[in-house]
This record gives structure tokens, C-alpha cells and sequence, in this order.
């Protein structure tokens, strides 16, 4: 399965997050995870929400450059090594990771993947017996 992500592309100037979070806000699109990349001069907003679509309007309806991409959300433990021993698998299929983002909920950890071949990945993480979670699953639990 494969989850759809919001990026927003930003110029770096004081406020542009805040703008962001105030447009999710005003329609009550939430946020489950997000990750900032930035060059000197503009950024890249990664974020899983609860509502994608309607996010993905309201953002390009204020002017905002955004789009969407499909990412893995993997479930590991939340204890040393959790993530290594998921990657060893990733690496001895031939993956290559493209970024990465993670955050920890109770005893387990997400990790959002956008890999050259996602569908690859979904495989080889399942049939490894990795939790390869769904649209809207990360909002529930």
C-alpha cells in the first residue's frame, strides 16, 4: 500500500510555515507527520494529512506550489535497531531510498519512504513481515 504525501514548495522567508499550518488549519486538515528540506533559498514541506484532497485544494487555491507523491509508511519497533534491521532488507533488494522521515508513537515507530521503486519496496517489506501501513491508518492508531 502506498500513502499519499503533500509537498510544498517555499521560499525561505520568516512565516511561510506558519501560512501553511494557518490554510490547514482553516479547512481542519491535520497534520500526521511532516519533514523540511531547504536549500538557501527555498524549502520543501513534506507532510502525511488526514485529508489530502482537501488540503491539496485549499493550498492551491492560496497560491501555494504543491503536489502530491507516493511514499511507503513502514512500521518498526521503537527500540535499537528497529530501523536498521528493516533496511538491511531494502539494501540487499537493491532500493535506493530517495529521503526519509520518522517519528515514534507508544512502543512503535513510522517511517515515511519515497524509494525509486516504491512498489519494490511495499513487496519486499511485506514479504519480509514488516507492517506497511494504509491510507489513513497512521490517523487512527
Amino acid at each position: 500500500m502506498l500513502l499519499k504525501q503533500l509537498s510544498v514548495f517555499l521560499e525561505n522567508k520568516p512565516g511561510r510555515i506558519t501560512q501553511v499550518t494557518k490554510a490547514l488549519d482553516e479547512i481542519g486538515v491535520n497534520i500526521t507527520a511532516f519533514n523540511i528540506a531547504d536549500t538557501s533559498e527555498f524549502g520543501i514541506l513534506r507532510m502525511i494529512v488526514d485529508n489530502i484532497d482537501t488540503a491539496l485544494q485549499a493550498l492551491k487555491a492560496q497560491g501555494f506550489s504543491v503536489r502530491t507523491t507516493q511514499v511507503v509508511g513502514l512500521v518498526v519497533p521503537h527500540q535499537p535497531g528497529g530501523m536498521y534491521q528493516a533496511l538491511e532488507h531494502v539494501d540487499k533488494a537493491g532500493i535506493e531510498i530517495e529521503y526519509m522521515y520518522a517519528f515514534a508513537y507508544n512502543s512503535k515507530a513510522a517511517v515515511i519512504i519515497k524509494a525509486d521503486d516504491t512498489q519494490k519496496l511495499v513487496e519486499v517489506l511485506s514479504g519480509s513481515g514488516y507492517h506497511v501501513l494504509q491510507e489513513g491508518e497512521l490517523i487512527q492508531d
